[in-house]
């Protein structure tokens, strides 16, 4: 089974790029030590989306880095992804795990300590919170403080990831909370070198956490 360990949490945007380009940066984003990759495609139908999901999962396989589905379901069975990220209007976290079954991983989006302990209670394996800051994505952004963010990591047991316009500039101000890992897109999606990207904010990602976010 492949090891769940949300250090460096790489959420993908195809926005802009071709397929070469786009399985480029990812092949370069896992070579530089990304533990985690999320799917994530709003536009596509869902034959694509799966098979998409297809091509990404032999490559993050190669990797031994878990694929996270970005809150289809169906594309993260189709697919035989490791699990799926689900937002507050996706599907019930209990309907997915029915459907996935024990073993798949399902994560999902808190921004107060009420989502986060129902998430958890519901059976969530662990939280992305934020936005920490204002992000350059298509997604819609509603900030969270550091001080929720540090509440949250206070009162849940499973993991907690900081996620919104984080990158190796920034995510110093993480330190102490509590994190499990830090989600990133545009920091290794727009970067130059997503090698040298993913590298650098995996070792500091990785003096950020602890043992917790490791199952």
């Amino acid at each position: 089974m492949i090891r769940f360990d949300p250090t460096l949490y790489f959420i993908t945007d195809s926005t802009g790029m071709n397929e070469s380009e786009f399985f480029n940066i990812i092949a370069e984003a896992l070579r530089g030590g990304v533990t985690l990759v999320q799917l994530r495609e709003k536009e596509k139908s869902t034959r694509a989306y799966i098979d998409l999901a297809r091509e990404v999962h032999r490559l993050t396989e190669k990797y031994n880095v878990p694929l996270i589905i970005d809150d289809r379901v169906d594309v993260a069975y189709a697919a035989e992804a490791e699990g799926v990220h689900l937002g507050a209007e996706d599907m019930p976290i209990n309907t997915a795990r029915k459907i996935l079954g024990k073993d798949k991983i399902i994560g999902a989006t808190a921004k107060t300590t009420e989502q986060a302990k129902k998430a958890e209670t519901e059976g969530a394996n662990y939280l992305g919170v934020g936005a920490i800051y204002p992000t350059t994505t298509k997604v819609k952004t509603v900030l969270t403080s550091i001080e929720t963010l540090s509440r949250i990591c206070r009162e849940v047991k499973i993991p907690v990831n900081a996620i919104g316009g984080l990158d190796a500039d920034n995510i110093g101000v993480l330190d102490g909370i509590g994190i499990s890992g830090v989600c990133v897109v545009s920091a290794i999606m727009k970067a130059e070198r997503p090698f040298e990207a993913a590298y650098e904010l995996g070792c500091i990602a990785g003096k950020l956490v602890g043992k917790r976010g490791i199952l």
